[in-house]
């Protein structure tokens, strides 16, 4: 009887079966699509003769082409660091327990965040229409020092003013974002230790809202970088009104604007490179242990290091 029994197969084992790769006719479609694309548009920069690459490689490093380049950074950097400074002050104001602080800050960001910077750049250049003079003095008293408001106002100053501006009320909402991310628990120790508010936001807070805010400022930073391009209209020889005057005389339209291009490339390159850099070296470190760090050289500095001595 016991031959008559038909054995049963084996059971394959689950762990033998070998998962079934899902086709996507859809991604090599689109593969083969973005490719043409990249080719024809390699083509033209190849073979269209209207692009002129040797006058290109011609203006690619002249004086005038640098010069406006170098101004393009300046505005860049005093851009940044005037509205990063301001926009502290900003994001301080409203996170403070004072309602005129919070109502003042709250315009200021709402105003220079909903004007563009190109009509602030015009503004701002035409402010001797609106003050002809601005004087200091005492009140009701002699006036010590007067001047004209054309003096004052010149293009590279009118230009620094729109573009800080704006930052400002753009970087104090990113730092604020920035300090409410950081735990409350870690103020409530800092006050435990002596510290008093300001000491806790210097010492505490702020070094680990620059963790979070690092990004955003770097977004911040190359989008600055592209914004002085609107200062062509004040007539000021930035990297772009450098190349409009050199082609308004030689008539090479495209070949200029393709060298002020390259160049806002390998900037917005370097600034990402940077960026990517120091968002690195702050993502190795522990802002807890940071925390403790400065807490603890706060308290020995002040008060002294305590030693505990153990009985043996």
């Amino acid at each position: 009887m016991a031959q008559n029994l038909k054995t049963l197969p084996e059971r394959p084992d689950i762990h033998t079966i070998q998962p079934v790769p899902e086709r996507h006719p859809s991604r090599w479609i689109g593969g083969v699509v973005l490719l043409v694309i990249v080719f024809l548009f390699v083509r033209l920069l190849v073979t269209n003769e209207n692009l002129h690459w040797d006058v290109v490689a011609r203006y690619m490093f002249s004086p005038e082409i640098l010069a406006g380049l170098g101004r393009t950074l300046l505005l860049t950097f005093i851009a940044m660091v005037l509205g990063l400074a301001i926009g502290v002050i900003l994001a301080i104001m409203r996170l403070s327990q004072n309602p005129v602080f919070q109502m003042a800050s709250w315009v200021w960001i709402w105003f220079f965040r909903g004007v563009p910077p190109l009509v602030q750049l015009i503004f701002w250049y035409n402010l001797a229409l609106l003050i002809p003079t601005v004087s200091l003095g005492i009140p009701f008293g002699p006036q010590l020092w007067s001047a004209s408001m054309n003096a004052l106002i010149t293009p590279f100053s009118a230009a620094v003013l729109g573009l800080a501006l704006t930052e400002s009320a753009y970087a104090a909402e990113m730092i604020r974002a920035g300090i409410q991310a950081v735990s409350t628990g870690q103020t409530e120790a800092a006050a435990t230790l002596g510290m008093s508010k300001a000491q806790t936001l210097r010492r505490i807070v702020l070094p680990q809202a620059l963790k979070i805010v690092v990004p955003p400022i770097g977004n911040d930073t190359i989008s600055m970088l592209k914004f002085t391009s609107l200062v062509s209209v004040l007539a000021l020889p930035d990297l772009l009104y450098s190349a409009q005057m050199i082609y308004s005389r030689t008539y090479e339209t495209i070949p200029l604007l393709i060298v002020a291009t390259i160049w806002y490339l390998v900037l917005s390159t370097i600034l990402t490179l940077v960026e990517h850099y120091i968002e690195h070296r702050l993502n190795d470190g522990r802002p807890l242990q940071v925390t403790l760090i400065l807490a603890s050289l706060f308290r020995t500095r002040f008060w002294g290091a305590r030693r505990v001595e153990v009985s043996p």
